[in-house]
């Protein structure tokens, strides 16, 4: 067969893309570029996300897909397009069968708007598949076999709980609160506090630098560079990673709580073969310092960060491209 396999991670954040015997070849941020007047595009990816923040008015910076959908259709089939003639996936010749990750939760119309932005952009035959369930098996975890398995899948825009068992979810949770939501915590913090207006990045780069939520608590600081409300002029202050916890703590909350519900919609069984394998956090939220500690002491089960956790849906996809047929249902 001369089309190709792909396995596409379609994260609010970044998109990530798996072709069938390369490995993953593309890992870039959902970012796209263009003129406002045109429609033109001017940038894809990393290079769209260095713009953001930084265009005059007749660019706009857009992130096509929010809390793990499609919000803009046409800018998602463009990025689409763009990434999958990039890693080599369409040829005159042939179009590629695609398999594209999925929130647990999400409605039939958004399922089609995903399955009808690839089949745009230029693919045979479109698959979907649970993000849980690409993260666990790129985590390494046995989903195959009669006993539980717990994945903690914190993306961009959503973080799905769920338990697997038999190569099945059994109990699952999806709440539109993740890594985005940390950065619009942090920025909100801020700005009350210090009455200093921030960008997206900036509270990104705190995020990853000073971010934690550790219980025993983390002493670091970040010196930071904004605009103060009051005078209107270029500021620079000192922020501390107490801080950062304080205005971390109402999502990472919601995280906990959604985990915690799973957890007891479990049947007993399972929740025993947990508490033994414990609970993996996946997605590019796993990294955020003292959240597997956290959610260990919230669940009263050991917590770990998987291998590579910005990675494991795509991974994932990536085995479930070898079994194509019978591993993953046709969805439409």
């Amino acid at each position: 067969m001369l089309s190709k396999d792909i396995g596409i991670d379609l994260g609010t954040a970044n998109v990530l893309i798996h072709v069938k015997g390369r490995g993953v070849v593309l890992d870039e941020p959902s970012v796209v570029t263009l003129e406002s007047d045109t429609k033109r595009v001017l940038a894809v990816g990393e290079q769209a996300r260095r713009m953001v923040g930084r265009t005059p008015g007749n660019i706009t910076t857009i992130r096509p897909l929010r809390d793990g959908v499609i919000a803009d259709f046409a800018i998602t089939e463009m990025m689409l397009k763009y990434f999958i003639d990039r890693v080599g996936g369409r040829t005159w010749y042939s179009k590629p069968r695609i398999l594209i990750c999925a929130p647990t939760n999400i409605t039939s119309v958004e399922q089609k708007s995903i399955r009808e932005a690839a089949e745009r952009s230029g693919a045979r035959d479109v698959y979907l598949e649970e993000e849980p369930k690409a993260a666990a098996i790129g985590a390494g975890m046995d989903i195959y076999q009669p006993s539980g398995n717990m994945v903690v899948d914190i993306g961009g825009g959503t973080t799905d709980v769920a338990v697997l068992s038999m190569n099945d979810i059994v109990t699952a949770s999806s709440i539109k609160v993740a890594g985005d939501k940390f950065d619009e915590a942090i920025l909100k913090y801020i700005k009350q506090k210090y009455k200093l207006l921030i960008g997206e990045r900036t509270a990104e780069d705190i995020k990853v630098s000073i971010g934690s939520v550790r219980p025993g608590g983390m002493k670091a600081e970040m010196d930071i560079r904004g605009r103060d409300m009051v005078s209107g002029l270029p500021q620079t202050l000192t922020i501390t990673s107490g801080e950062v916890k304080e205005a971390l703590w109402d999502p990472v909350s919601m995280i906990v709580a959604a985990a915690k519900s799973v957890l007891e919609r479990t049947p007993p069984e399972l929740s025993a073969d947990v508490i033994d394998r414990g609970v993996v956090l996946t997605g590019g939220g796993a990294l955020l310092n003292g959240l597997d500690e956290l959610l260990s002491e919230e669940l009263h089960v050991p917590v770990w960060v998987a291998e590579d956790p910005m990675h494991c849906v795509v991974k994932g996809t990536g085995i479930l491209l070898d079994n194509l047929d019978k591993a993953v249902k046709k969805k439409f």
